[in-house]
């Protein structure tokens, strides 16, 4: 039985050797494309054309046509290569857009001919060159997923997008159309090509795909909430939602030395069952490295197993009103059972789609469920959890890490199937944690001071983290605590003396802290401008520096607002990071001109709220800070290893 697809949504391929058959319904040039595990091109051999038809593991056809046949080996595929990519290309002389042709169909087959899975690319519009389908490779086993994205651009725009300098990308894209020029039948020449070769002088952005039924709907934005950007109070037009901004990582390296092989996942203990899932199957060059882009994985399966599901819903809930309201129109079933009968089978297929769409989802979220029972005990203490043992017998490395966990994220389908929130270190944007109770329905259920509690602690325990998974000498920390207010949360940090100096009170504290960590911006940007970054004065510290911000904007006059701005603005690429800590109303006083310092910040609850959106689709996360479980004094025992290390490492 053929799985239909829908955008977003992915099937097992449980064969090595499979055939990609694309019907078109117009003439189109049908390439195949190779990746890296995050779709990075990279090399000469990562397009398969009519030039150069054969790559290892796939061959692509020989020219334009209609309908198109590759012949795939995943066996023979190359260990770096963990996606595979098939790429359609309208020509020149015809159909300007992808929109203004019949829907094509694209399928996986075995080699008996038996269709594995299909898709129907609906909803396109302006593309010139869409991504149809890929299959890619994950824990060790192969899996067919439904992209249906394109570029207006054209092959050139798609190809720079994966990575490609702009010259080799469009060099690439003009081979593939002259070759295919010479073997089929539409006349492309070299006063058409730009048109299929895509302006890459120009931004080079995915063409805007509606998402007609029963494809998914647009990207589901986040909940709105007061403080998602501009305008400022009192603005008419809605504010747009933040969205995590998840980059895939790319380390620059000077060693040219490819990454370690990853692991490969466990065999299935059944044929049928999918491989058992291993830590840190993912690429990169170290375990830690690994298990973050596995993190990424586990992220963007879970992302798009749940755009498929509720794709699939709202589907079977418009073609249920659909068929009710073409009964109800008939006045032949408006009298007698016949109505009845007609609405009873509306309903049944209805209730058999979602099944059908259920059971797919529960598939794949057992299997996330078994790959993060796998993966979160294995992860670093930058990444873990607060109760992970890895705490117990944790020491302060030699070298900073990668990224650092600021807690979970989840979705209405599992909510308990948590996924970690990890953000990459040094943090290229501040944070600001909401102590505001306008700032989402649950905060607005809690008392003012236990909500003001709960955000201070949220930023001591991230402080902690930090200053735990760093080398001793490499991270420092100061406070601002104008009023005193947030002294009981900073207890634990002033014990065990880990802070550059004490937290800072008053008007005149906060004038001290912000022009010393000021002058160390200026005077570090200066030496890297002279190109001379080790001539600094003796007095600066060169470790990475922590400001936490309580109860902004108390103590703050108008030169110390525009400090902080400034280190907003500059501190992060020179080592100074902004903790905020802080309810945006309190500081409506200075209307739209803080407007840009709460947007360049990423806004955290201190209590779980779907204020956070993914980069796929869209869909509204639930954010958990990760906190020690109570009366745990694994906090205590941080900071007493960090101490201890510092104490050892002073001259």
């Amino acid at each position: 039985m053929t799985a239909e697809l829908v955008r977003g949504q992915n099937h097992p391929v449980s064969q090595s050797r499979v055939e990609i058959r694309v019907s078109a319904g117009t003439p189109v040039l049908a390439l195949a494309s190779l990746a890296d595990e995050q779709g990075r091109f990279s090399g000469d051999g990562i397009l398969a054309h009519p030039g150069a038809r054969s790559l290892p593991g796939v061959r692509s056809p020989g020219e334009l046509a209609e309908r198109h046949t590759f012949a795939v080996d995943l066996d023979e595929v190359a260990a770096d290569v963990h996606r595979l990519g098939v790429l359609l290309v309208l020509p020149p002389g015809g159909p300007v857009r992808f929109g203004a042709v019949p829907a094509s169909y694209v399928a996986v087959a075995d080699p008996d001919g038996a269709e594995l899975a299909g898709y129907t690319l609906t909803g396109l519009d302006a593309e010139t060159a869409v991504v149809a389908l890929e299959l890619y490779r994950r824990q060790g086993a192969w899996k067919v997923r439904a992209v249906g994205q394109g570029y207006a651009e054209g092959l050139g725009a798609l190809l720079a997008d994966g990575g490609l300098a702009a010259p080799q990308a469009a060099e690439l894209a003009a081979a593939a159309l002259r070759t295919a020029a010479r073997t089929g039948e539409s006349d492309i020449t070299l006063a058409t090509m730009p048109t299929l070769v895509g302006d890459l002088r120009a931004p080079q952005t995915p063409a805007p795909a509606p998402a007609p039924v029963p494809e998914p709907p647009d990207p589901v934005p986040a909940p709105g909430h007061p403080y998602a950007g501009t305008p400022g109070p009192g603005g008419d037009t809605p504010a747009s939602p933040p969205t995590i901004s998840y980059a895939h990582p790319r380390r620059r390296r000077t060693s040219t030395e490819p990454p370690e092989p990853a692991p490969r996942a466990a065999a299935a203990q059944e044929p049928g069952q999918a491989p058992r899932p291993v830590a840190g199957d993912a690429s990169g060059w170290s375990m830690e490295e690994r298990l973050y882009n596995q993190v990424w994985g586990m992220f963007e399966d879970l992302a798009r197993t749940v755009a498929a599901y509720r794709s699939a819903v709202e589907f079977a809930d418009s073609r249920m009103d659909r068929e009710l309201d073409e009964a109800l129109s008939d006045p032949r079933h408006r009298l007698g059972g016949s109505g009845n009968a007609a609405r009873d089978t509306a309903r049944a297929r209805r209730e058999e789609l979602v099944a059908q769409a259920q059971a797919v989802l529960d598939r794949d979220l057992a299997q996330l469920i078994a790959e993060s029972e796998v993966v979160e005990p294995a992860l670093p203490a930058a990444y873990a959890r607060w109760d992970n043992p890895v705490w117990h017998g944790h020491r302060t490395p030699e070298e900073s890490p990668l990224a650092l966990r600021l807690g979970d994220l989840h979705l209405p389908e599992r909510p308990d199937l948590r996924i970690p929130m990890l953000t990459r270190v040094p943090l290229e944007r501040g944070l600001w944690i909401d102590n505001g109770r306008t700032g989402s329905e649950a905060a607005m259920t809690m008392d003012t001071d236990l909500l003001r509690r709960a955000a201070m602690d949220m930023a001591v325990t991230l402080a902690v983290r930090l200053l735990a998974v760093h080398p001793a000498d490499r991270f420092s920390v100061h406070v601002i605590d104008a009023a005193g207010a947030g002294s009981a949360s900073l207890a634990p940090l002033v014990r065990a003396g880990v802070l550059a100096a004490p937290p800072a009170a008053g008007a005149a504290g906060v004038t001290q802290t912000l022009a010393r960590l000021t002058r160390r911006v200026d005077l570090v940007q200066m030496a890297l401008r002279a190109g001379a970054p080790e001539d600094l004065p003796p007095d600066v510290d060169t470790a990475d520096q922590l400001l936490i911000v309580h109860d902004f904007p108390h103590g703050f006059d108008d030169r110390a607002v525009t400090q902080l701005r400034y280190l907003a603005d500059e501190g992060a690429a020179v080592g100074v990071h902004l903790l905020m800590v802080a309810d945006r109303d309190e500081a409506s006083a200075y209307g739209p001109l803080l407007d840009p310092l709460w947007r360049s910040l990423m806004r955290l609850s201190p209590v779980p709220d779907n204020h956070l959106a993914d980069p796929w689709v869209h869909h509204a996360w639930t954010f958990e800070p990760n906190l020690p479980p109570q009366g745990s004094r694994v906090l205590d025992q941080a900071l007493d290893r960090v101490a201890e290390a510092r104490r050892t490492t002073r001259p």
